[in-house]
């Protein structure tokens, strides 16, 4: 027996049929034990992107694009949709209660939408006004405005959830984290992309005659208005990469170097969505006629459309991110070419569902080695 074999722990046994059960498995190659993972911030590997050779470059560029297709990423970014919009509901009710705090709820919503430069039409606008006069026949704005909060985090939550079992299927691991310690990091997470959400919205709702308002209030002058109004988009610049990075970092069972404000991925993701959005509208705007297609509905499906862009390109970004690493892997000597080598934050739940599996495989052998041998006992005789 090697060392190696006689330092292995004994509850290793769980990593051993983990291995076995992979050798049948035809995505067995995208779930082996990661237990013997090198650190992720191994010294081994190259320190940058920029470390990285010509050819590792041009074998993590190809890969990228066909691991997004293999990890199916559109009809994940589908399903990031779904959950997206389940969201938007109360989290709009919980801002509107919000306005309604200050007074005319109604005025200031239009306000903001004018300012914003949306173009509303009629049919959207009746769900605003359906938002509007909940948030306002409430029995006070401030039991709205908490029950929208809390009702908002928990949906949201279900997005980030999701999110993170894509990230998962990129950096080809099992959810290990027990429900107990999982749902509480992800509402956490989801508290945080709340915040510069809101953040974000409101830097983008402040400008002009609302910023003037506001400024006016406050006791501002006309000149920390003007320049609030060019240092806003810097802003929620930092802030998009901000809610990014903290998606990437925070979402996935994988330890991950340490965390990177900007990485190649999130700045590839929010290149592509701004270019895909950009494209996007220009195309709705002079060619495409979803009015005369879905009537009422085309604006919803316009919007719909546009939150499933932003989800592919968040998903592509993290495929870019994930095969960076493993070509800095193969870089280092690090057999990565199968499975990327990151060690999992925890195996506890992966664990206990393979054990599940294997007993669910030992059981259906037994009974069909039984029903096998009934069978076969009249033709013995």
């Amino acid at each position: 027996m090697s060392r190696h074999q006689a330092a292995s722990p004994p509850h290793d046994d769980a990593g051993r049929r983990a291995r076995a059960a992979t050798a049948s498995d035809p995505e067995g190659d995208r779930a082996v034990d990661k237990a013997g993972a090198p650190h992720p911030d191994d010294r081994r590997k190259p320190g940058s992107p920029k470390d990285l050779t010509k050819p590792s470059w041009g074998y993590v560029l190809k890969r990228t694009v066909r691991e997004f297709v293999r990890d199916e990423s559109t009809d994940n970014a589908a399903g990031l949709t779904y959950w997206a919009v389940l969201a938007l509901a109360p989290a709009a009710l919980a801002l509107f209660s919000l306005l309604a705090l200050f007074g005319n709820s109604r005025q200031i919503v239009e306000d903001a939408i004018e300012e914003a430069g949306a173009n509303v039409p009629t049919d959207e606008g009746s769900v605003i006004d359906m938002l509007l006069a909940a948030a306002e026949g409430q029995q006070g704005a401030g039991l709205a405005l908490i029950t929208g909060l809390a009702v908002a985090l928990w949906t949201a939550s279900n997005y980030v959830n999701a999110f993170g079992r894509a990230m998962n299927r990129v950096y080809e691991v099992d959810e290990g984290r027990p429900i107990w310690k999982l749902r509480p990091i992800m509402l956490l997470v989801t508290l945080v992309l709340l915040l510069l959400v809101v953040a974000i919205c409101v830097a983008l709702v402040l400008s002009g005659g609302v910023a003037e308002a506001l400024g006016a209030a406050i006791g501002l002058s006309s000149q920390a208005v003007t320049i609030w109004n060019i240092a806003k988009w810097p802003v929620v610049v930092l802030l998009v990469v901000l809610a990014v990075a903290v998606l990437y970092f925070a979402t996935p069972n994988v330890k991950q170097p340490k965390f990177r404000w900007l990485s190649v991925g999130s700045v590839v993701a929010i290149l592509v969505w701004a270019l895909a959005t950009v494209g996007f509208f220009f195309y709705v705007a002079n060619f495409g006629n979803y009015d005369a297609t879905y009537g009422a509905l085309g604006g919803v499906v316009v919007f719909l459309l546009w939150l499933y862009i932003t989800n592919n390109a968040l998903l592509f970004g993290a495929e870019l991110d994930a095969e960076l690493e493993r070509g800095r892997e193969l870089q280092a000597g690090i057999a990565a070419e199968k499975s990327i080598q990151l060690p999992p934050r925890d195996t506890t739940a992966s664990e206990k569902k393979q054990k599940k599996h294997t007993d669910d495989v030992a059981r259906g052998r037994r009974l069909r080695e039984s029903t096998g041998a009934r069978q076969a006992a009249p033709h013995d005789d």
